[in-house]
């Protein structure tokens, strides 16, 4: 089933649309914002930067600092840079430094 605005065209096909991402929380990420998952709205042009920050606003400082050594996965894909946009993404994974063996 395809979402849809008000205006009757697919979720997010609008220039400067809003859209809606599922962000999914691994290990101390999810601790530290007290979900597992969830659904966050971000503007259309949103970057990877400010998705962090986004997701810092909303769950304070003790995520901050988890997100400041997380690798964020987009729709499965590593995202480095702030910069980088995060396009017509659904699922962003928060993933913390794992160690082991």
């Amino acid at each position: 089933m395809t979402t849809t605005d008000p205006g009757g065209a697919p979720a997010g096909a609008r220039a400067g649309a809003p859209r809606t991402v599922t962000v999914r929380y691994f290990a101390a990420a999810h601790e530290a914002a007290g979900v597992a998952e969830e659904r966050v709205a971000l503007p259309a042009d949103a970057t990877v930067g400010s998705c962090v920050d986004a997701l810092a606003d909303r769950h304070g400082p003790r995520l901050r600092d988890v997100l400041a050594v997380c690798a964020l996965l987009v729709d499965g894909t590593l995202h480095r840079g702030r910069d980088e946009p995060l396009g017509d993404a659904t699922v962003v994974d928060v993933l913390p430094p794992f160690a082991g063996g």
